[in-house]
């Protein structure tokens, strides 16, 4: 009975573990046997959805590259590099400011190699890189080992042969081994920490490298992330729908519209059935105009979209022109004949056929108003990469757009309460002119970062967004008059309202220019490396980039520990770097009530020799000080994901549950006071 206890909590702790390690790739490796003494190695991965793999050559400071590393060889002469194959994803990646290629789906990568004849034999591992929306994984290994016999029969006249004893051999290999047994911890146990930071193999084990996995479990631990950007793309298209609706093109028509279908019919409930259907005849139309535009390009074209800086010059000048066109430089208006056409065609016609045509009709003569805003809309949803992305933001739109005909067709007597068109529906027109060419900026900025012209810098962007914002409040009180507007002299309270807002928001970013870090604005803005003229220094440094040193550091002090694993190529790291540790209450608690070592699970830096360890049952080989970092955490904590966040007392037991990604600072506040509270207690 004890044993049977004894493997149900060994089962429990797998469990765990398993929960906590992602295994998003999987790998298979494979010999090929080709013409003469020609071979190759190919590596062949499946990737999860939402995930993808780096390509090889990426270059320095950006993601890992996928390279071929041999750790011993005979018979065998490697020629050439590393080959990826397949189709290719490449685009601008933002933060590191570069170009970048990977795989989704599935990846393979090919290297080819000579035998020379007789007995050959190599070992040695490809390592790659990997990453989501969220996380990145550790560089980490896809190991390999062939050997076998080749005869080369080599004459003057003939070509040499190779003649192998086994034409291909298969060795599947799965890149993310789970930790499934808590014996198999840590065997390099830091004894003693030598001048170049590795750590000495020792016999006893120590504290701080013990699993503490279920201690963490009992804390709550979890790291599922809300997904809520379709709700959010939902609300964007919904709002883009009100104020489509405000526009001197949809506005006047409302009442038109509702009044026709509620007279031309004696019975008023077939009024209000038809003022129903003409308003889901427009969601019908705009939620295909969505679904049309991803069945066009496709979710991973307009993926690319977003860092593709061809495209994002384009979306600028196409964001310029709406403005303009909103300020009343002209009018963007498709063919007259199209809506004469569909109107007649309406007016023909009877029945469910008749109210369609109308609503579509709506939608040809309202576009000088409302391509702007649906423009503007697909573009920025359009760039989540989503398949349905475009469809749900025009049913918010269209939504939005349908709801007053149908809402004024149950409720005629609204309509004498309706505000009546005049000039102010022009000035929400030149504030949506005024917004888009804010807005535009966005884009250039990505284009300005690709081909590094350096025109549109941290406070450039903010010095325009600060004259745009500006102008737009002066425009609201009335100071600055554009073509359409009316000559009238009063300012309703409304419009002082909207004033005030911009012009204070313009007096926001000013601090800006000079380095702070404006959060509103912060997914914007480029990058506040990009400033030239930066006073800000309310940063966060690790005291240790060494693990053992850094507890004893905190151990001699008397301190908690907090253990960042991070990456160089973490996108999501930086984001909590830049949104969160930037706070001025969590730089000081992390500066001055926890002792912080960053951990960098892709640090190249080689340790003084190969160290071989085991992991679940599986020997593998550290080479490196990521490596060794990226070891700790799969078995320390039985995670592999970046960022992770960790709270330790000074005996490497865990003092909160660990945080991972998530902008929430008031959540990351209560993640360290926790553990201060708790350090507290256990010392008491």
């Amino acid at each position: 009975m004890k044993k049977l206890f004894s493997l149900l909590f060994l089962c429990l702790v797998i469990g765990m573990v398993q929960a906590q390690i992602q295994e998003p790739i999987k790998f298979k490796t494979e010999l090929k046997t080709l013409s003469g003494t020609d071979a190759e190695i190919v590596f062949t991965a499946v990737i999860d959805k939402g995930w993808h793999v780096y390509s090889t050559d990426l270059g320095d400071g950006g993601p890992i590259s996928a390279t071929f590393n041999v750790d011993s060889k005979s018979g065998v002469e490697v020629v050439g590099k590393l080959k990826p194959i397949g189709k290719e994803v490449a685009v601008f990646d933002k933060l590191f400011e570069m170009n970048v290629r990977y795989f989704e789906n599935t990846a393979q990568f090919v290297q080819k190699i000579k035998l020379t004849g007789g007995a050959y034999s190599i070992e040695g591992y490809m390592q790659y890189g990997a990453c989501n929306d969220e996380n990145c994984l550790p560089p980490t290994d896809v190991p390999f080992k062939f050997s076998g016999e080749s005869k080369v029969k080599s004459t003057a006249s003939e070509t040499p042969v190779v003649e192998p004893a086994k034409q291909e051999k298969k060795n599947d290999v799965t890149t993310k081994e789970e930790v499934k047994d808590t014996v198999a911890m840590m065997e390099l146990v830091p004894a003693t920490v030598d001048s170049t930071n590795a750590v000495s193999p020792a016999v006893a084990a120590s504290d701080w490298w013990k699993p503490v996995i279920s201690e963490l479990q009992a804390l709550g631990e979890e790291h599922s992330q809300k997904d809520s950007s379709w709700i959010y793309i939902f609300v964007t298209g919904f709002l883009g729908g009100l104020l489509a609706l405000l526009t001197p093109c949809v506005w006047p028509i409302i009442p038109m519209t509702v009044s026709f279908f509620l007279k031309r019919n004696k019975d008023k409930k077939k009024g209000i059935r038809d003022a129903w259907t003409y308003g889901a005849s427009i969601v019908v139309i705009y939620v295909a105009l969505g679904v049309a535009i991803t069945l066009i390009f496709g979710a991973s074209a307009l993926n690319a979209l977003s860092t593709n800086a061809v495209f994002n010059i384009f979306f600028f000048l196409m964001l310029v022109v709406f403005a303009a066109s909103f300020f009343g430089a002209f009018e963007i208006t498709l063919p007259s004949k199209w809506s004469t056409a569909v109107d007649s065609k309406a007016e023909s016609t009877t029945g469910l056929l008749s109210i369609f045509l109308m609503a579509f009709t709506l939608s040809l003569v309202s576009f000088s108003c409302t391509g702007p805003i649906i423009g503007f809309l697909l573009v920025e949803v359009s760039t989540t990469g989503s398949v349905v992305a475009p469809a749900i933001g025009m049913l918010g739109f269209a939504i939005a757009l349908a709801l007053p005909f149908t809402l004024f067709a149950l409720f005629p007597s609204w309509l004498k309460s309706m505000p009546k068109s005049g000039g102010w529906m022009n000035v929400i027109k030149v504030t949506l002119g005024f917004l888009e060419l804010a807005f535009a900026l966005k884009f250039l900025s990505v284009a300005d970062l690709a081909y590094g012209w350096r025109i549109l810098d941290r406070e450039t962007f903010l010095a325009l967004w600060i004259v745009i914002f500006a102008l737009l409040g002066f425009y609201l009180l009335g100071k600055i008059k554009f073509p359409h507007d009316d000559d009238g002299n009063k300012v309703g309270v409304s419009r002082f309202f909207m004033a005030l807002v911009s012009l204070a928001f313009a007096i926001y970013m000013v601090p800006g220019l000079w380095g702070a870090p404006l959060k509103a604005v912060s997914a914007f803005a480029p990058p506040m490396h990009t400033q030239d003229f930066n006073l800000y220094g309310n940063e966060v440094h690790p005291k240790f980039k060494d693990y053992e040193k850094g507890m004893e550091y905190a151990l001699q002090h008397g301190k908690p520990v907090m253990i960042d694993f991070t990456g160089n190529g973490c996108v999501n790291c930086r984001k909590m770097e830049a949104a969160v540790w930037t706070d001025s209450k969590v730089s000081d608690i992390i500066n001055n009530d926890y002792v912080l070592i960053s951990l960098y699970v892709d640090e190249k830096e080689a340790l003084p020799e190969p160290i071989k360890v085991v992991e679940n049952g599986k020997e593998r080989t550290l080479r490196t000080v990521g490596d060794k970092w990226s070891y700790l955490q799969r078995v320390k904590f039985g995670a592999n994901a970046q960022p992770f966040y960790v709270l330790l007392d000074n005996e490497g037991k865990p003092l909160n549950k660990s945080y991972a990604y998530d902008e929430d600072i008031s959540q990351y506040i209560n993640f360290l006071k926790t553990g201060l509270d708790n350090y507290k207690k256990e010392k008491k």
